[in-house]
């Protein structure tokens, strides 16, 4: 629907009131009322203030009557021009940096386009927290934007997302992209080049819990990938990554928490993490050597308007639009900004010495797609928690 169509009836309507109300109204009174009163009173001065008088009552009842429709509208009219709408947005915790810049703009668009105020509540956490507590247990997210499509899956089998999310944005609804580096001392001083370098003796890493941060997920299907596309086999990456997560001494909550004790903290001799956290410290003035490692998985990033929420809100057209600008040339920018490599391929190519090309990328489909991601490895009782019991044994 055309943005201004409200307004054309709008304007419509009040034309024809006032014809209705005042105009007809006045032409009828002076034609059949007023002009034969004076008429006949012409040489009666007394009757021609009674004339007047008369015309009056007749105007009086015509206006209340116009009046009572002009009631019946107001709701309508109100309706035509809604009152400031309130979106809640939920994302993982990396991607704050990045909104502190893009929410502002599409309110401004927003506001310029349909004279209505946003006012945005948002919430950033670790990407499978923010599933349960921000989204199934808590805030009523009209759109979220998570680490994992899995997430997103999540919230499908909970009724709060219809199947066939992928299709109802660009690019199946991933909007950004990334990819896992390592970040290293300066001078490199444990030697790091590969994924396999995680597994010697005395290298303590720094990397989320698989079990509540995307960004770890996504780390951990590159360290199994790191084996499995060199020809190993699901036994050799099972000893390869216990070897690793033996180096971790301790697994925070989120991907943002891991930078903060890696570089603020100044713990681990390695952090591995998002490339766009690597290149958000360095813009922070942080000396950040990393190496990007020439086997890895395209971390893609998915973004969804949960249908069962934006419905009781009223807020879907909002939602919709919200994602639709994510996916603009100032949006992708604004990622490409702070790390993140874009989707759209005009601003990929704009940016591209940014993003230097890796030699072997692999996807999560390559593993199985993500049910089978989850079932494998990240189920209770699964590959992930075996590591984790071998090392407190």
């Amino acid at each position: 629907m055309n943005q201004w169509q409200p307004t054309l009836k709008l304007r419509r309507y009040l034309t024809q009131l006032v014809s209705t109300c005042i105009v007809k109204p006045l032409q009828f009174i002076r034609r059949w009322c007023i002009q034969p009163i004076q008429s006949w009173f012409y040489r009666h001065s007394l009757w021609s203030i009674v004339s007047l008088f008369l015309a009056g009552i007749s105007l009086s009842i015509l206006l209340a009557a116009c009046s009572l429709r002009n009631v019946n509208y107001t709701g309508n009219a109100s309706a035509a021009s809604q009152a400031n709408v309130t979106l809640t947005f939920v994302s993982y915790s990396v991607t704050s940096a990045a909104y502190e810049q893009i929410i502002p703009k599409f309110i401004e668009q927003w506001k310029k386009e349909h004279n209505q105020n946003i006012i945005f509540n948002q919430s950033y956490d670790a990407s499978a927290s923010q599933t349960l507590a921000a989204v199934i247990e808590g805030k009523e997210a009209d759109v979220v934007h998570l680490s994992l499509p899995l997430d997103i899956n999540k919230l499908v089998e909970a009724g709060f997302i219809q199947p066939g999310w992928e299709k109802e944005a660009p690019n199946n609804a991933i909007v950004t992209k990334s990819v896992d580096a390592i970040a290293i001392r300066e001078g490199n001083p444990k030697n790091i080049k590969t994924w396999a370098d995680l597994a010697k003796d005395g290298v303590k890493i720094v990397t989320a819990n698989p079990k509540t941060s995307g960004a770890a997920r996504w780390s951990f299907l590159n360290l199994w990938g790191s084996v499995i596309n060199t020809g190993g086999n699901d036994n050799q990456a099972i000893d390869f990554i216990s070897k690793v997560y033996n180096n971790a001494p301790v697994l925070p909550k989120t991907a943002r928490n891991a930078s903060e004790l890696f570089f603020k903290d100044g713990q681990g001799d390695v952090l591995l993490n998002y490339e766009k956290e690597m290149i958000l410290s360095t813009k922070n003035g942080e000396k950040v050597p990393y190496i990007l490692p020439d086997i890895n998985i395209s971390i893609d990033n998915p973004v969804a308007v949960v249908d069962k929420n934006v419905d009781k809100h009223g807020t879907r057209s909002v939602a919709e639009a919200f994602i639709k600008f994510l996916y603009t040339p100032d949006s992708q920018r604004e990622f490409a900004k702070l790390g993140f490599r874009p989707v759209n391929l005009a601003i990929a190519k704009e940016t591209e010495a940014n993003f230097p090309q890796i030699k072997t990328i692999f996807k999560a489909e390559d593993l199985g797609g993500w049910d089978e991601i989850q079932a494998k490895f990240f189920d209770e009782g699964t590959i992930f928690d075996k590591i984790r019991a071998k090392k407190s044994t």
